[in-house]
């Protein structure tokens, strides 16, 4: 079966290219460590025939999400302002000057004090969600995208209406390894689920102050009341606990307590979500592995690059 696009989900740290047949399955998928981070300027083109190998040469259109298009990437894709409609993120690509690559935008929203927040990658991961609900596709739903800087994104009959960014990941990993929450702590032989919903109680509390309750991932230990296997389950429940009390309240100022979640992401951290969002009284569901690739395809679709 040939392909007929190739679909290119391009990050911080890693991309992951999908070659896709005329019905937006995907056919073969290749991954390599050349996230935007790791390419010197002025080397994407050789990065990107490093990602595909033989496949470089077939003459098919390319279309690329994620960092690739930041200012650190190959070449700017402007932001576009929520709401944003699927189609309006279509109509808005970005093409690679010398190439038959066009990069997906990112997209930009301002909270109640006019503070932007922005996503990159995350936006096309949505598309795919919407893609895969074409059953009820004016459905008002949250699609959370868990990872070093997490996503809660509100989803109406327009489109992408507005999101939120949490640092969750970002901030348990400068804890854990460059803090002194982590001297205490020891390896963990598997998951401790009392630890971790131990602080995601503990954050969901009315009386909870993050700044406050992160020392207790040390006394907690130095009191021999948290084993140190334990020490980065609890503190990971303290950080998603603040996460979803936050989320939580996010959701209230638009009026959207109540609608169906889906997660996106890899699956254990999803799963931690999924946990945490159900002590807060939410039902979650996991949403599409392939979310970026059929994202990539719908885009494309709409904006004419491919015929469905």
């Amino acid at each position: 079966m040939s392909a007929t696009l190739i679909a290119i989900d391009w990050g911080t740290t890693s991309a992951r290219a999908y070659r896709l047949d005329a019905r937006g399955r995907i056919l073969d998928e290749k991954s390599a460590l050349l996230g935007v981070q790791n390419v010197e300027p002025g080397y994407f083109a050789e990065a990107l025939r490093a990602l595909l190998g033989a496949a470089v040469s077939e003459d098919l259109p390319m279309i690329a999400c994620g960092m690739i298009g930041s200012r650190q990437g190959w070449i700017e894709a402007p932001y576009r302002e929520c709401p944003a409609a699927v189609a309006a993120i279509a109509a808005a690509l970005t093409p690679v000057p010398g190439t038959r690559l066009c990069i997906v935008p990112g997209l930009l929203c301002r909270d109640a004090h006019g503070v932007p927040d922005v996503m990159r990658g995350e936006e096309t991961q949505i598309v795919g969600v919407l893609d895969a609900d074409a059953a009820s596709p004016a459905a008002r739903r949250v699609v959370i995208l868990p990872g070093t800087h997490s996503k809660w994104a509100l989803i109406g009959a327009g489109g992408i209406e507005t999101f939120a960014t949490f640092m969750t990941g970002e901030l348990y990993a400068v804890l854990s390894r460059h803090s002194i929450l982590g001297r205490l702590a020891a390896a963990p032989v598997q998951d401790d689920r009392t630890a971790f919903d131990r602080g995601v109680r503990r954050s969901l509390g009315d009386d909870a102050g993050l700044s406050h309750d992160l020392f207790s991932a040390r006394t907690l230990a130095l009191t021999a009341e948290l084993a140190p296997a334990a020490v980065a389950d609890y503190l990971s429940g303290l950080l998603l606990g603040a996460e979803v009390a936050a989320g939580r309240r996010w959701l209230q100022q638009h009026a959207a307590g109540g609608h169906s979640m889906t997660l996106v992401g890899e699956a254990v951290l999803c799963e931690r979500y999924r946990r945490a969002l159900a002590l807060a009284g939410f039902d979650s569901a996991r949403g599409p592995v392939s979310a970026a690739a059929m994202g990539l395809w719908r885009i494309a679709c709409l904006s004419g690059m491919v015929t469905a």
